[in-house]
């Protein structure tokens, strides 16, 4: 049953600005809300690296704090985690790194878990790799410290903006100072080596840098490779830059990229053409013209909590779907 928008609350928060992180409306609740399984999006070769979805919320998750008519108080079907995907790599004692540290880490780092559970004596993590200094994309940082876990040292990969912001400000340096975590610097287009055919690769993507640089990730595995943009302003600023964002999906097996919003009139009352995302419905015509198997390619995440492709059973799912395109479900796999 597809939700009703109503009303919303001009509230703001770091993620997609204006009414669409904070804005309300109100839906009417299932009698039993679809709950969508995991699926394999490309086949995990067995013993191989590959990628779990653990997230595909905007910062504030859903339901979102101060939604107080959302169904998913009351029903947890309609859940869902802050964007975050982790990268399993089975072999050789197993490691696992995750993409974004958001609110939701703990859950997280648990699901994490039923597919490699860490050895008692190694690291929580292996790694972290953040995009940007969103709400929602680093704050889950505070987990490893030591009022929680009490980490050793887990490698935390940034920019060079990010890592200075973690350093100098508080309660984020005390991390540092704890070696709670190792700052690792990122340089645009430089990969990182994780193993001999396994890497990722960071590149500066347009969106909002009140305070540090914004990236997206490219993640290479022995067979398959994976895009991975929760956050831009536009693929047309994209094209501004001089990267065609059809270029970059070429290239790869699976491109999640940010869908954060459905389409204008999404918040009642907001004029949202200046919000700093592309919407779903602009980027169904964007990429029409590209073949079958390259439309597939493409899976929305970072959702936020208004956007109604997040209803399984809506006329805007079945749209997305029936244009050739997908939207990430958490617990979703990706051989590399």
């Amino acid at each position: 049953m597809a939700w009703l928008l109503a009303t919303a609350l001009a509230a703001l928060s770091f993620g997609c600005r204006g009414g669409g992180d904070g804005g309300q409306s109100a839906r009417t609740t299932p009698a039993s809300a679809p709950s969508p399984g995991p699926i394999d999006v490309a086949s995990v070769d067995d013993g191989a690296p590959y990628l779990v979805v653990l997230g595909i919320a905007q910062d504030g998750g859903v339901p979102q704090a101060g939604r107080e008519d959302h169904p998913g108080w009351d029903d947890p079907a309609w859940r869902r985690h802050v964007v975050s995907v982790g990268l399993v790599d089975p072999r050789d004692g197993g490691r696992r790194y995750l993409f974004e540290a958001t609110p939701d880490l703990p859950n997280q780092l648990h699901r994490l878990s039923a597919h490699l559970r860490p050895d008692a004596q190694g690291p929580v993590l292996d790694g972290v790799f953040l995009t940007h200094g969103h709400v929602g994309h680093y704050t889950g940082l505070l987990f490893l410290g030591f009022e929680v876990i009490g980490a050793r040292s887990v490698p935390v990969h940034a920019m060079p903006r990010m890592i200075e912001y973690l350093s100098t400000n508080g309660p984020w340096d005390q991390l540092v100072r704890y070696q709670n975590v190792a700052l690792q610097p990122l340089a645009d287009s430089r990969p990182v080596a994780l193993a001999s055919d396994l890497e990722v690769t960071p590149f500066l993507v347009p969106h909002r840098q009140e305070y540090t640089e914004v990236v997206g990730y490219r993640i290479d595995g022995p067979s398959r490779s994976a895009l991975f943009i929760p956050d831009i302003d536009s693929f047309e600023a994209f094209d501004q830059w001089g990267v065609r964002i059809e270029d970059l999906i070429e290239r790869v097996d699976v491109a999640y990229l940010d869908g954060c919003f459905w389409a204008q009139g999404e918040i009642p009352g907001r004029d949202m053409t200046e919000f700093p995302h592309p919407m779903i419905a602009s980027s169904l015509e964007r990429f029409a013209p590209l073949p079958a198997a390259e439309r597939a390619k493409i899976r929305f995440i970072h959702l936020n909590h208004t956007n109604p492709v997040l209803d399984p059973a809506g006329p805007e799912r079945a749209r997305v779907l029936e244009a050739g395109f997908g939207v990430a479900e958490e617990g979703e796999r990706v051989g590399l």
